[in-house]
């Protein structure tokens, strides 16, 4: 009877709990109504103001990361309302106060820690959505969701703050309207969505939305309505800037012991603006006139050694991060630091119903020719379906009378279903210029036409994914708005991902394989590459992730690819055999661990057998290493290179410190050490030091030293800065930069140095300030 009753009463408690959770997703499934405040609440984050009682409540909230939509370890209670002019959102997250993880981080670094995460998809299409961050002190992250991720380069202005209670956390912000691109108005509805991040619980993500793992995100936003009564109002945002710099370069003389002296220069001025005018809601212009490009973010340093294609930095700028993803499509046909100095530029972006467009101009300017480049970008895109579109994209690049490219194309999705999808892009170019005639070993002027395409089926499901693809660029294709890694080569791949159900109380929570095969061709059908590569994820208890990468591969290199080819006129680019081949093998293994608030590290570890040395040569220290360069009969005047197999092995250690909160020291090591089959000599042997530091005196000013030792070229590379910067726009930056080199090869002696030598060094001071009017 006992048995009985207690199967009764465990399955009243059960259906409960099913009709509450099932009332608790269709209430979600509802649009929520946002009210209007009377009065504006004090944005200190406290939410103590009565105003918040009257706000729309977002609460229930479960985890779905690493566990799948089950029930929330803390809980989390979020609020929101709005005026003419603002969105606000306060949020409380319990928690046990010494547990929590938070610092006085810089913008848009505060992924790695405990934060508050609103989602709002303002145009209500499933396809973008501003993505903005808070950490427990209140500092920002900002970006822009799309299905390929957040793209965090977006700042926006908005205010906020954060304060750590006996109970947990809250924050209060304040979102301005004209901060934001939007439709609005009786009947309109916005996608949204709130999640909780709580880094050491294996980096559990509550979210108010139920998020299945098969469908995008952005298809999976609750509603909101009731904005109605925003106060509509034409944005212009003014941003003068203004950097004196002084620089010192090393130069050639005679009358130096060391033949060379630094030279200082004249302290320098700069002198631009940049003006954003906000047409309405969703139509924005944007202009620069002479920005000012100080090097206040650097690019981090690469291995450059033994590399036959372009190496791809993403851009750093504001302006042209302002809408960047307008403009972006599969083939990166618009690579916008290719416009390297402009004297002017301006941007034109919005959406209009299902219509997104975009048009980019400048004129680019470079040193030593008073030659100019002319710039133009045209995109458009029109939306059907829930989640499919149809675009064109255009570019133009003149520099002079003998350089013009244009380049016109076609992109577009078709989704199926949530989980499958197909795309495409094909785009057509036109070139006047220089193109290299490996017939005759000489560059030629002539018209050339080019065409590059990519086509891809991708079904994404829960824990396994497929994708077909196939993709290639013609050899006369240029795309000189775009970044083009390589031309003459078209594949094709297929790839698949498997993995486990997440079990968040196992010792290892996830494991994901994925596999890839590919086959690539140039258009003499000559085999380039084909490879397998099989990836793994192994996700543990207490922040340890372990990945590993096994691949397999043939790899063909040709002598025609670089530079002449043998025929009766000439000798070949190659000595020996006009193509050489090589069976790859290769694997890598990294670990993460996170082991504390104020440590985590990272390491890993690679190698690879028989690929190719290029014969290229490092630099003086690390010379070709070829048997035909010690060949007694090689002539000094023969340029000819004998590629051959070698091993490669290299391992990496980083580690992330945080002594005190408003500190954050990091450190990284990298090597990587190639070493020739057949001649057992050492093509290169890269050793990379690095260490990042960043003191946060409070939220807006920062003092921060980064400094990059790379063995190969003996270089040593580091920068002071001192910063303010209460809003994006307003800022005040002082720093220094140096250029040194320790035990490098002395260009002006012919000799390496015994210690120490300064390359370069420059001082500059930026000031800029957002002037911020509506009308």
């Amino acid at each position: 009877m006992k048995l009985f009753l207690f199967i009764i009463i465990f399955a009243i408690s059960a259906f409960a709990q099913i009709s509450q959770e099932s009332a608790d997703l269709n209430k979600k499934r509802q649009p929520i109504v946002v009210p209007k405040f009377s009065s504006e609440p004090v944005i200190d984050g406290k939410i103590d103001d009565e105003i918040w009682k009257s706000a729309a409540v977002f609460n229930n909230f479960i985890q779905i990361t690493p566990g799948d939509n089950i029930q929330a370890s803390k809980e989390t209670i979020a609020y929101l309302g709005y005026d003419e002019k603002n969105l606000y959102l306060s949020v409380m997250s319990f928690d046990e106060a010494d547990k929590i993880r938070a610092t006085l981080a810089k913008r848009d670094q505060v992924g790695g820690e405990d934060n508050i995460r609103l989602t709002l998809d303002t145009f209500d299409d499933g396809r973008r959505a501003y993505a903005l961050f808070f950490n427990p002190f209140g500092i920002q992250g900002d970006g822009i969701q799309t299905e390929n991720g957040v793209d965090l380069s977006v700042d926006i202005v908005m205010e906020s703050k954060g304060v750590i209670l006996e109970n947990g956390w809250s924050i209060e912000a304040k979102i301005p309207f004209k901060s934001l691109r939007y439709v609005a108005g009786k009947g309109k509805f916005w996608g949204i969505n709130i999640s909780r991040t709580i880094n050491r619980l294996n980096n559990e993500v509550d979210s108010w939305s139920r998020i299945e793992r098969n469908i995008s995100n952005l298809q999976q936003l609750g509603k909101i309505t009731g904005l109605e009564d925003i106060k509509t109002d034409r944005t212009i945002e003014i941003v003068p800037s203004i950097t004196l710099s002084e620089s010192g370069q090393r130069i050639s003389t005679l009358t130096s012991p060391d033949f060379s002296r630094i030279l200082n220069k004249p302290v320098k001025q700069d002198v631009g603006v940049s003006i954003k005018y906000q047409i309405t809601p969703n139509v924005t212009l944007d202009a620069a006139i002479n920005p000012d490009f100080a090097e206040v973010e650097s690019d981090a340093p690469v291995i450059l050694a033994n590399t036959r294609f372009p190496t791809f930095f993403p851009e750093k700028r504001p302006f042209f991060l302002e809408g960047n993803d307008y403009f972006r499509t599969p083939l990166q046909v618009v690579n916008t630091r290719n416009i390297a100095d402009p004297d002017v530029a301006l941007k034109l972006t919005g959406k209009s119903g299902r219509n997104t467009f975009g048009i980019l101009t400048a004129v680019d300017r470079f040193p030593n020719t008073k030659t100019k480049a002319y710039i133009g970008v045209l995109r458009l895109k029109r939306d059907f379906g829930s989640q499919s579109n149809i675009g064109l994209i255009a570019t133009t690049y003149h520099f002079g009378a003998r350089r013009h490219n244009t380049l016109l194309g076609f992109d577009g999705k078709w989704q199926f279903s949530d989980q499958a999808n197909f795309n495409f892009q094909v785009v057509g170019t036109k070139s006047g210029r220089n193109f290299f005639n490996p017939n005759v070993n000489q560059n030629e002027y002539r018209n050339g036409n080019g065409i590059a395409y990519q086509t891809n089926y991708d079904y994404t499901g829960k824990n396994r994914g497929l994708f077909i693809g196939v993709n290639g660029r013609s050899k006369d294709f240029r795309a000189d708005v775009g970044f083009t890694r390589r031309t003459n080569t078209h594949g094709a791949n297929f790839g698949f991902r498997l993995g486990t159900e997440p079990k968040p109380e196992k010792t290892l929570i996830k494991f994901v394989t994925r596999h890839f095969l590919g086959y690539v061709m140039d258009e003499r059908g000559r085999l380039q590459e084909t490879n397998y590569n099989l990836n793994g994820e192994l996700i543990f208890q207490k922040q340890l992730e372990v990945r590993f990468g096994l691949g397999f591969g043939v790899e063909k290199i040709y002598e025609d690819e670089f530079g002449a080819r043998r025929n009766i006129n000439q000798l070949g680019r190659f000595f020996g055999d006009e193509n050489r081949g090589a069976f790859q093998r290769s694997f890598r293994l990294d670990a993460d661990k996170n082991i504390n608030k104020r440590i985590s590290v990272e390491a890993g570890i690679k190698f690879s057998q028989n690929e190719f040395d290029l014969d290229f040569g490092a630099n003086e220290r690390f010379t070709r290493v070829s048997p035909w360069f010690f060949s007694p009969l090689r002539d000094v005047l023969d340029k000819r290179l004998d590629p051959g197999k070698a091993n490669s092995f290299g391992y990496d250690i980083g580690i992330d410190l945080t002594p005190t909160d408003p500190l954050t020291i990091s450190l990284s090591y990298e090597r990587e050490k190639l070493t020739r089959n057949d001649t057992k000599l050492i093509a290169f042997d890269s050793n990379i030091f690095s260490l990042r530091s960043t003191y946060q005196f409070t939220r807006f000013i920062f003092a921060r030293t980064r400094i990059d030792y790379d063995t190969l070229d003996a270089t040593i590379n580091s920068q002071l800065l001192f910063g303010w910067s209460p809003n994006p726009g307003t800022a005040f930056y002082a720093g220094y930069n140096d250029n040194s080199s320790y035990k490098g090869f002395n260009d002006f002696r012919g000799e390496f140095d015994n210690g120490f030598r300064r390359d370069g060094r420059r001082f500059f001071i930026r000031m800029s300030y957002l002037f911020r009017r509506s009308f």
